[in-house]
């Protein structure tokens, strides 16, 4: 048994993943722009990860841009039949590397087009819906007008499962009204916990929730019960972050990204992390504290 496989698996639409994937969007440049400093290295994570038993890969074609599906297309294609790849499309990057809203019709069938291109494939395993409302947050918002352009696409067969991203629990109701919805995307980690309600209300419906940010994204989480339970337990903090995080609910798929092979095998060893019922009373407090 390899050691991802300890923390078992979950439905993400009709296919079933382990539930310690990885996100490829730390490949790139920085802020997320531009081409890697070492694209080999880039490349030796992607294989490494999948050597490793991971079977979902969290990606966009506005990473980049264009930049890690080229590069997981190099790394990886053809693609095994036990690999699912999830991207996501709402968005496109400015010349300065904002990240800006592309919910227009065209916008929409042109980043599936992309994605379909830069990775290689003839149709896409989930595709996410960003909303963009807010870059920053869910925002409240009719997102059933962008929504129907991707259910049309799935119609024609260029994409087989939706899922959302960066949504409020009212955008999931209407959306869940037009489509079925196989998977929400949005930040949550043991100190921003603002989606605890939606994320069991998820649970119960049999559909994945699959954080962003697990490990704080551009703002590492610090805690210092976190280090003390890190130090009692022989694991590094991030290790423990997110086996909190498998532990929070069975429908928890993670994607921690990294560009190191060695913080790759760290992350996928929180897979076989135990944690004691009274360190995780102490994880829980972290996030009643915010």
């Amino acid at each position: 048994m390899q050691t991802i496989d300890r923390a078992g698996t979950y439905n993400l639409g009709e296919r079933t993943v382990k539930r310690m994937g990885y996100g490829a969007m730390q490949l790139a440049g920085p802020k997320v722009f531009g081409p890697p400093r070492d694209p080999e290295a880039a490349v030796a994570v992607l294989r490494d990860a999948v050597a490793a038993g991971v079977d979902h890969i969290d990606t966009s074609d506005f990473y980049g841009p264009h930049v890690t599906n080229r590069l997981i297309r190099e790394a990886l294609a053809p693609y095994s039949s036990d690999l699912v790849i999830v991207t996501k499309v709402g968005a496109r990057r400015g010349d300065d590397a904002s990240w800006l809203p592309a919910y227009a019709a065209d916008d929409l069938v042109r980043a599936v087009d992309d994605n379909l291109q830069n990775l290689g494939v003839e149709v896409l395993d989930v595709v996410n819906l960003r909303i963009m409302i807010d870059p920053h947050g869910p925002a409240e918002g009719s997102i059933a007008e962008p929504l129907k352009v991707l259910v049309d696409l799935q119609r024609q067969g260029r994409v087989r499962a939706i899922g959302l991203s960066n949504v409020t629990a009212t955008q999931v109701r209407e959306a869940r009204g037009i489509a079925e919805i196989v998977c929400v995307q949005n930040q949550y980690n043991l100190a921003h916990r603002a989606d605890d309600a939606l994320l069991d209300s998820l649970a119960a419906d049999g559909i994945a929730y699959v954080p962003f940010f697990p490990l704080g994204g551009f703002s590492p989480l610090q805690s210092a019960t976190l280090s003390e339970v890190a130090a009692r337990l022989h694991a590094t903090p991030m290790q423990v972050a997110l086996a909190w995080l498998l532990r929070r609910a069975p429908n928890v798929l993670l994607i921690p990204g990294t560009s190191s092979t060695a913080h790759l095998r760290d992350n996928l060893a929180s897979a076989a992390l135990m944690l004691p019922d009274d360190a995780l009373a102490a994880l829980n407090g972290i996030g009643s504290a915010h």
